[in-house]
């Protein structure tokens, strides 16, 4: 049986309408990006080693070049070794105070003799086998050791007060000392350049052996994973769309076809704008969009600035 030209364009006409008609036209255009970040040099010298490479993945924490800190080291050794020249003069007040309770001990001991001795003559003085004269010497001897006692004291005293004062003056010295010696401690661990976040190195600013000063820009580096579509979307379909949604994102593959991800709404503005140039047609860009950020996991083949097309309804 032969089929008519005039069947077989209609087949075909037909075919084509129907799949026009299941191909649905994408709800929102936009761009990849994500969120960069410049590592800067916090030291300055030398940058004796860094291994950072564009298109490198890098962990957060992980230690990727150190600036040359030798000449803080060496202001370290500097400053500890004049704090211990002054903690050298600290008085040992305990040792010289010694002497002092030795002396207490003495005169406390020769009180006690004296008061036993005090207390006999007077009993030998009820029974007239001593003389008034002779507990008369015995209370002046008394009250000559107590005296002892007190002059001891006072001088135990004033000499803790100036051993004290002295002390306490080299302590006043060596603080500053100290805390000089812990922002050194602060800028030796900051000559490590220690990167902040996961991601991928975008670009590169220096090498290693260049001269790093504070504030210098080393490399960029972004996460790259999960990445984030940056698109717009009309007024009349915010109703259609909320934080926390999943949507379809699409990007261009090879042969002309499309490839699908997942993506999760994590943002809408809530201002309206005009549409970016970069996004539609002349005529379309005068229209008022709102932004939203999709994020969307990255296989490796989403890149910063490549377009995607994103479907609302899954």
């Amino acid at each position: 049986m032969k089929i008519s030209n005039a069947i077989l364009l209609a087949v075909g006409l037909s075919v084509f309408t129907a799949c026009q008609q299941t191909e649905t036209p994408a709800d929102a255009y936009g761009n990849f990006e994500a969120d960069d970040m410049i590592v800067s040099a916090e030291g300055t010298g030398e940058l004796i080693a860094f291994q950072v490479e564009e298109g490198q993945t890098l962990k957060a924490g992980q230690v990727v070049g150190c600036v040359d800190s030798t000449q803080l080291v060496l202001k370290k050794e500097q400053i500890e070794a004049s704090v211990r020249a002054i903690a050298a003069k600290s008085p040992a007040i305990a040792a010289q105070l010694s002497v002092f309770e030795k002396q207490l001990d003495a005169a406390k001991q020769q009180i006690s003799t004296l008061q036993r001795e005090q207390t006999r003559v007077q009993n030998l003085l009820k029974s007239d086998a001593a003389t008034p004269k002779q507990l008369d010497d015995i209370n002046a001897q008394l009250d000559q050791a107590q005296k002892q006692v007190a002059v001891i004291l006072e001088q135990k005293t004033a000499s803790n007060a100036s051993l004290s004062v002295q002390k306490s003056g080299l302590l006043a010295e060596i603080l500053p000392m100290k805390k000089q010696i812990a922002q050194i401690d602060d800028q030796i661990t900051k000559c490590r350049v220690v990167n902040p976040i996961n991601g991928t190195v975008l670009n590169t600013y220096a090498s290693q052996g260049e001269l790093a000063a504070f504030g210098k820009p080393l490399y960029k580096i972004a996460n790259l994973d999960p990445i984030i579509l940056r698109a717009y979307i009309a007024g009349d379909q915010l109703g259609s769309i909320k934080v926390g949604q999943n949507v379809t994102v699409s990007v261009d593959a090879p042969d002309g076809a499309m490839k699908d991800y997942t993506g999760t709404v994590t943002w809408i503005s809530e201002k309206a704008e005009f549409t970016p140039k970069v996004i539609q047609t002349r005529d379309e860009r005068v229209n008022l969009v709102y932004a939203v950020k999709i994020k969307v996991g990255n296989d490796g083949g989403l890149k910063i600035g490549m377009p995607g097309e994103v479907k609302i309804s899954l």
